[in-house]
């Protein structure tokens, strides 16, 4: 195995565990999310603190949970709370620094629908919907987010405000009296993206090695910005490979029932 030996979603996780500090109080998001913070806890950032919205603090699951019922968090957690304590005392109390969320739709100002495609009404498609993230988007120090990037993903306007990122942008949040920071990174399978400091859009910082500008406007629904300097990703290391599909792989024999 070699570090340019890597599938894009294995680079987009990976990017986005290297994101994250051992200092980091995180309430993660279940699937893409989950992956990166775990990534990261099993290589970089040993002391990283994993919340899950069920109540679990400081888990360190072996196998990625399949929702956040999943009973690995809550036998491998330092405590399990109640939900209500959960979000009152520890997320809107303030005492959660990062939010990872993933997102169905996303607007180049970061707000995110996980809600329905199509009118609320009649949707041509219903998704799972907010669960706790309209408070996470909101009461988290910041949010990262990670995504494939789609036409059908990375859209003009998104067809419900699920979670709320910087609005219309610019200072929408303050005004607004939300005091924390809003999303401040968006991890995709293509690059990596960072709102600009005054009209909050999201604008290209990195493309991941092999990708072109042209692919990452492809599959952007907005006329994508990019920095003055965009940089390459780093390679995967082994390491990070390793871990990563190691992790997978045991998450894939737990799920179907079988030993590791």
């Amino acid at each position: 195995m070699s570090g340019n030996d890597f599938t894009a979603d294995e680079m987009m996780t990976i990017a986005a565990a290297r994101a994250l500090s051992n200092d980091d109080v995180v309430f993660v998001g279940i699937g893409a999310p989950s992956a990166a913070c775990n990534v990261a806890r099993l290589t970089h950032a040993p002391d990283i603190t994993l919340i899950y919205e069920s109540g679990t603090i400081g888990t360190k699951p072996d196998v990625l949970p399949l929702s956040i019922g999943d009973g690995e968090l809550c036998e491998t957690a330092v405590t399990t709370v109640a939900v209500p304590e959960m979000f009152r005392y520890w997320l809107q109390g303030g005492r959660i620094t990062l939010g990872f969320l993933g997102a169905a739709q996303l607007d180049r100002f970061g707000n995110i629908n996980t809600t329905v495609i199509g009118s609320y009404d009649d949707p041509k498609v219903r998704l799972p919907g907010g669960g706790g993230a309209p408070e996470i988007a909101s009461s988290c120090g910041k949010i990262f987010i990670t995504m494939k990037q789609s036409l059908r993903g990375m859209v003009e306007k998104i067809d419900f405000f699920t979670s709320f990122g910087h609005g219309e942008g610019g200072d929408h949040r303050k005004r607004l009296g939300i005091t924390t920071e809003g999303p401040v990174l968006l991890i995709t399978d293509l690059a990596i993206w960072e709102p600009d400091p005054e009209t909050k859009e999201f604008t290209v910082v990195s493309l991941h090695p092999g990708v072109t500008r042209d692919q990452v406007q492809d599959t952007c629904a907005w006329p994508a910005k990019f920095a003055d300097s965009v940089k390459e990703t780093p390679l995967p290391t082994e390491e990070e490979i390793r871990t990563l599909r190691d992790l997978k792989a045991r998450t894939d024999a737990a799920h179907k029932g079988k030993a590791a």
